[in-house]
Formats: C-alpha cells, structure tokens, sequence
C-alpha cells in the first residue's frame, strides 16, 4: 500500500465550498427583486457563458431566471432586500463554481471573471476541457478568499501574480499540467494557510517562507512532482495539520516537520523522496493518525512513543534503514509497513534475538 491515508481537512473546506455554491442555485425561486444580481456582475457572467461556447452547464443562466439563481453562482446576502438591492445595484456575486462538465472547454476567461468585482470564491474543478495557462486578469480579484483550479488541463506556470491575491486563504491548483518552480510571491500572502499544488509537473527547491503567515493551522500538498533540494528549515515555525511532500526528489533532513511545536500534525506523507535523518529522535504529536515515510533513507529506530499513538490509524516505514526492536504498541500494524529495512524486529516483524 503506498500513501498514507488521507485527511483531506483542507480539501473539505473546497467540498464545503462546492455545496455552498450549489445549494444558493437549488433553492426555490424568490422574487426577481431579492436575487437579481449587480448589472455589471450579470453582464460578466454572460460574458464567461460566452467565452465557454454557451456550454450546456450553464442552461440556467437565461433571461427568465435570476442570475443569483444561475447554477454555480452564488451572491451575497447583505443586499437581499429590494431597497439594499436598488442602492447598491444589485446583490454581488460573491462565488462562482464551473464543476463536472466535460461541455465546457477552451481557456480561463479571465478577463470576463476579473469584472467580477467582490467575487471571494473561484472554483473550476473536474472541467478537463478547460485549458492554457491561469489568466493574469485574475490578479484583479482583490476580494478573493479561494481559488480552486482543479483536474483541469490549464498547463503553464504556477504564477507569481498569485501573490497580489493578498485576502486569499485557500489555493488548490491541483491535478493539473503546471511545469516550473513553486513562485516565492505565494510566501508573502498574510493569510493564505491551505497550499494544494500536487499531481502537476513542477520542479525546484520549496520555497522557504512558503506558509509563514498561515496562523495556528497549515495545510500543504505537494505531492506527485519533481520537486529537489531539501525540506526548508523554515518548517519548524510552522504549525502543520497535514503535510503531503510524497514522490518528490527531496533530500536531506525533515524531523523539523515534527517536534513539541507541532502539536496540531494529524496526516504527514513524505514517502518516496530521498530523505535521510535519524527517526529516532523524532517526537511524535499526540494527535497523530497518519504517517508514511516509507521508500527514503531513514535511519535510526522507530521512536518508542509510537507505540502510544491512540489516534494513530496509518503507520509505514518501509523501505529505509532503520534497525532495533519495534515498540509493543506496532504489533496492530500490518507486516508490510516495517519491511525492508535495516534490521527492524519485534511484533509484527519477527522476534528480536537475544
């Protein structure tokens, strides 16, 4: 079994996203006067349906049918009222979902959603036919909190104008075609805490400060890419819920991962790269469920304290260099998760000799 199991806490917030999105197109209609959309939003959104094609996803977006009742479209609620409604212009479209259409196709428009003044929530997610590179346009979104682009064919850079996103909470560019270096400018974002760029192409060293400002809670994904150079020693500062650096070319030491300030690390994935550190003198969170560092060159033994982990569901070594007597708290694991190493021994391995 490769990969730990998973604790997409991150990744719930986008599904949460989703449903939020979805759910103000399903509910039942209300007067025109309470969901009309801002006239400059609306002409926007007819402007991104254009670009696509008028692709069968956005059947709902017509004349008759309110835009804030448009299937993705998601508008705020402090205008609602007819009077807030007619002072403003209209209620803002505030979250915009193009998900599960293999109809909609051709590049980001983003020329068309950067007209979309106070959007807060961006996601393209399973739209394989959406492609080219991420629009430069989408840099005038002041206003945005998340931006997910995901299992798409957008290819090109991971750009630095992402750094001009300076509200932005959640990136996930996952599942893509992206080629070249993690952009430095994503370091500098006060209050980005959620990084998901894994299953692309990308190469070059982790940016060091990547995460510095995240707060009490960091979510990052980096797994499935060429990445090199080593885990920056930056990390300890930075108080991770789950970590996934697997299938990278990364070497060199990566115990700052972990430690008494590292209280809240729930999943962390750092299999099949090049790491090698003495895991002995690894101190293992309390709340730790999941961790595979398995294919590295790890050395030492499996910290005793392992063997207390009460939430710890997933635990693979396998394939490194690592010796001496397992804890007696391993023996639940399965023999595949200690094979192929050094001289590990001691349930579920078999007994150490005398």
């Amino acid at each position: 079994m490769d990969g730990c199991v998973t604790f997409p806490l991150a990744r719930a917030h986008a599904v949460l996203l989703v449903l939020l999105l979805l759910a103000a197109a399903a509910v039942a209609p209300a007067p025109a006067s309470k969901l009309q959309c801002h006239s400059g939003d609306r002409a926007a959104l007819l402007a991104v349906k254009a670009a696509f094609g008028n692709a069968s996803y956005f059947v709902s977006w017509t004349a008759d049918i309110p835009c804030c009742h448009w299937f993705g479209v998601r508008c705020d609620a402090t205008s609602s009222s007819s009077s807030a409604a007619a002072a403003t212009g209209g209620r803002r479209v505030v979250g915009l979902a193009i998900m599960r259409d293999a109809s909609v196709s051709g590049p980001v428009p983003g020329a068309a959603i950067a007209r979309l003044t106070g959007l807060q929530e961006l996601l393209f997610l399973h739209v394989p036919g959406v492609s080219g590179a991420i629009p430069p346009a989408l840099a005038r979104l002041s206003a945005l909190t998340d931006l997910t682009i995901s299992r798409t064919g957008v290819s090109g850079s991971v750009p630095a104008f992402l750094g001009e996103l300076r509200a932005l909470r959640s990136l996930d560019l996952s599942f893509n075609a992206l080629t070249g270096a993690i952009p430095a400018s994503l370091a500098a974002l006060p209050r980005l805490a959620s990084i998901n760029l894994g299953r692309n192409r990308l190469t070059g060293a982790i940016p060091p400060l990547l995460l510095s400002k995240a707060g009490p809670e960091a979510f990052l994904t980096l797994s499935h890419n060429s990445l090199s150079g080593t885990v920056p020693a930056e990390f300890a500062a930075v108080s991770f819920v789950q970590v996934d650096l697997s299938r990278n070319a990364l070497t060199g030491d990566a115990s700052v991962l972990f430690g008494r300030g590292k209280p809240l690390l729930v999943a962390a994935n750092l299999s099949r790269n090049a790491l090698s550190f003495d895991m002995s003198r690894l101190e293992l969170p309390e709340r730790l469920a999941s961790l595979d560092v398995s294919h590295n060159a790890i050395r030492g033994g499996v910290p005793a304290a392992a063997g207390n982990l009460s939430q710890l569901m997933f635990f693979n070594v396998s394939y490194n260099q690592l010796c001496g007597e397992l804890p007696s708290g391993m023996a639940s694991f399965e023999v595949y998760s200690f094979q192929h190493n050094k001289c590990l021994c001691g349930a579920p391995l078999p007994a150490c000799q005398a």
